[in-house]
């Protein structure tokens, strides 16, 4: 950053994490709270597979549309429903009585959510300049790694304290009070907002990518689905959310179950992936910039992505040959380090292809990874019933992160949707 500017869109990078913190707090509730709702409500493990892939099919299904909806009516005012919705959703979960109940919540609840990304990567493009594109990003996926590492043992410890009902009505009182804060102090553009000086105004507006008189202002789905980058970009994506979406679901079941631990400690274990995740998003944000300013554009998206890929598979096959709880989850640990250094790189790409439609692109990329996500849930009980194994489910996610590496050795940054 240049001497002398301002930095008062600083407060739009917070802004940002303290959404996905929220976002992610809300989303891990239920992972905690596993036992107390299958006692409850009566649910095998299978029928809980199935409530948490609800969540992941109804986050899958609405990415585009409400990526969409922030390109057309502008992020403001979308954002805003989106995160009342969620939050509404959120509180009703606590109200569910039965397995369909439970299902119909879920499901409502991964639709409301999902338009958050998307739209937060429109916003990006307007407020973000081109060179802070990676610790952005980096910062950004950090607030949802540390929202559901420290939701894990707070979560245990509330339901010990006020019962598993309770939570979600807290977590959904206090969504709806972030989102009218939201509405007050957030504007879709720098030019827009009275907090931030002419200086940064025009700076942001110098430095952030350009948008081409030429350029197609609303490109049609058909059109983005005819470009290779954005193919390539929604099967790498797959392989990230596949291992990442366990850690949010059956980690915490899983670890407590065959370790024989208690809910508070299982907690503290089940965090650890997370906050390697966090590292891993600065990590990855720092590199790409540092990269780009270079002048290495493609290779600021390739590098940290590939490094974090191959992390994954490393991390993975190793946690196989663990015989403790915490050998295990440090192997994990690095698996999620390196899977989080995939998204920064991830959504800034869909940001350079996309430009003023990034919206509609990276919902494209997050639909796909959500549907991976869909899998990860189901795939774990099933193999696990199937088999008698917990070892093919990551045998299987170690071979979508080397066809993700793949992927990457294809994808070009600089080549825009056209």
């Amino acid at each position: 950053m240049s001497i002398g500017i301002p930095s008062r869109r600083y407060g739009f990078f917070a802004g940002s994490f303290f959404i996905t913190l929220l976002l992610y707090i809300d989303r891990v509730c239920i992972s905690s709270a596993k036992d107390s709702i299958t006692g409850d409500l009566n649910l095998t493990d299978i029928q809980m597979g199935w409530v948490l892939s609800a969540f992941a099919l109804g986050y899958a299904l609405f990415q585009v549309p409400g990526g969409a909806l922030g390109d057309k009516y502008g992020v403001r005012k979308v954002m805003t429903t989106i995160m009342v919705l969620w939050s509404i959703f959120t509180a009703l979960t606590g109200v569910a009585w039965n397995y369909i109940s439970m299902l119909f919540f879920r499901f409502v609840f991964g639709a409301g959510e999902a338009g958050a990304f998307p739209n937060i990567s429109r916003a990006a493009y307007s407020w973000v300049p081109l060179k802070e594109r990676g610790i952005f990003q980096g910062i950004n996926f950090s607030g949802s790694r540390l929202g559901a590492a420290f939701a894990l043992p707070l979560v245990a410890y509330l339901i010990d304290a006020w019962g598993w009902r309770t939570i979600f009505y807290f977590f959904g009182a206090i969504g709806i009070l972030c989102s009218i804060l939201f509405f007050i102090l957030f504007r879709n553009k720098p030019e827009d907002h009275n907090g931030i000086s002419n200086v940064e105004k025009n700076y942001i507006v110098k430095n952030r990518q350009q948008k081409e008189e030429s350029t197609i202002v609303e490109l049609p789905l058909s059109q983005i689905l005819k470009s290779k980058n954005v193919i390539l970009a929604m099967i790498q994506y797959v392989g990230s959310n596949f291992i990442f979406f366990f850690m949010l679901t059956w980690l915490f079941p899983y670890i407590k179950t065959k370790y024989n631990l208690n809910l508070v400690t299982t907690g503290f274990y089940a965090m650890l992936p997370l906050l390697a995740g966090a590292v891993g998003n600065w990590v990855s944000g720092f590199t790409v910039d540092v990269i780009y300013k270079k002048g290495k554009w493609k290779l600021s998206r390739q590098t940290p992505a590939i490094t974090g890929f191959s992390l994954v598979v490393i991390g993975i096959l190793s946690s196989l040959y663990m015989e403790t709880a915490l050998s295990a989850v440090l192997c994990l640990s690095v698996a999620i380090f390196g899977a989080d250094m995939t998204l920064s790189p991830s959504w800034s790409f869909c940001i350079d292809i996309g430009k003023e439609n990034s919206g509609k692109v990276s919902g494209m990329m997050n639909m796909a990874g959500n549907l991976g996500s869909f899998s990860t849930a189901l795939a774990f009980p099933y193999l696990m019933e199937w088999t008698g194994s917990e070892e093919p489910f990551f045998y299987v996610a170690a071979l979508l992160g080397g066809i993700a590496i793949v992927c990457w050795l294809f994808m070009d940054s600089t080549k825009e949707i056209s």
